[in-house]
């Protein structure tokens, strides 16, 4: 889907950027999910996106499917897929890691 390595684990550490006005934001996802752009852009902002994909993080013996996003501005934003908002509102706090948990796809 990309040109970005994906295809591979991602063991590397991941090192946040976060205070200062700034936080973090995991999107958890399947492993069916890999390689998915995952966009975020500012409540009321639709335009204006960014994007990570889902990569295949392990970590201390567990593998863990994720996209992580740093130095988000606190506020509230909405989450792409596809070009469809998948969920809004979502809030980041200065300083604060938010996590979001989504179901594997459903047959």
């Amino acid at each position: 889907m990309s040109a970005e390595p994906v295809a591979r684990p991602h063991p590397e550490p991941v090192v946040l950027d976060i205070g200062g006005g700034l936080g973090a934001l995991v999107v958890h996802w399947d492993d069916t999910e890999i390689d998915t752009p995952i966009e975020i852009s500012p409540t009321g902002d639709d335009a204006d996106r960014q994007h990570q994909h889902i990569l295949e993080r392990p970590i201390g013996g567990e593998t863990f499917h994720a996209a992580v996003f740093d130095r988000i501005p606190a506020g509230t934003y909405t989450l792409w897929v596809r070009d469809a908002a998948r969920e809004r509102d979502v809030e980041i706090r200065d300083g604060g890691v938010t996590e979001c948990h989504w179901a594997p796809p459903a047959d």
